[in-house]
């Protein structure tokens, strides 16, 4: 993509995300977008028939960079296993900092309710994969344990955006890698 339509698509996007903090979606309108982005509207028209489509960029992005810092590990090294992950190598806390104003619309609801559901089910996939690769007891069904990884791993990121990122992402990352561990070493002493 060419800079200046990426430069112009991040000025939409953070408009739109700063134009939520004062209004609910229906209120937003394309003009107030435009002016805040501080682009003409014959440009927003440009890339998008309305600003549903805007948002729809706005979330595909975020979850594509979602996609990407949950693969991080395994992009660095093929030899990667969901068992020895170590606290450096969660990326999510980092995304999700990145990404600190859509994440707050996410958790109050103003992008779309459905949308945490959203995120939990990109989230169970991509932990499902993993599944799929490490032993688990025969009679646990592999859909229902990455629902429920999934929703844990949401809960903490709900926990971080909640409290205001009064936490950093390697501390979070640390968090996380502690309650898997924990919870790995439960399962194996049953």
């Amino acid at each position: 993509m060419d800079r200046r339509i990426r430069k112009t698509k991040k000025a939409f996007y953070e408009a739109f995300l700063k134009l939520l903090e004062t209004q609910n979606l229906q209120q937003i309108t394309v003009t107030a977008i435009v002016k805040e982005a501080d682009v003409n509207r014959s440009t927003f028209y440009k890339h998008y028939t309305e600003k549903e489509d805007l948002l729809n960029e706005i979330i595909e992005s975020v979850l594509g960079d979602l996609q990407a810092a949950y693969n991080d590990p395994y992009q660095r090294d093929t030899s990667f296993t969901a068992q020895n992950l170590q606290p450096y190598m969660i990326k999510i806390f980092d995304h999700v900092y990145k990404h600190q104003l859509f994440y707050r619309h996410v958790i109050s609801s103003k992008i779309s309710p459905n949308f945490q559901n959203r995120i939990c089910h990109v989230i169970q996939d991509l932990v499902l994969r993993d599944a799929t690769k490490s032993a688990i007891p025969k009679d646990l069904n592999p859909s229902i344990l990455t629902s429920y990884q999934a929703h844990a791993i949401f809960g903490t990121i709900v926990y971080w955006v909640e409290n205001n990122f009064s936490e950093t992402s390697d501390y979070m990352s640390k968090q996380l890698f502690l309650i898997l561990k924990t919870q790995h070493q439960l399962d194996s002493s049953k």
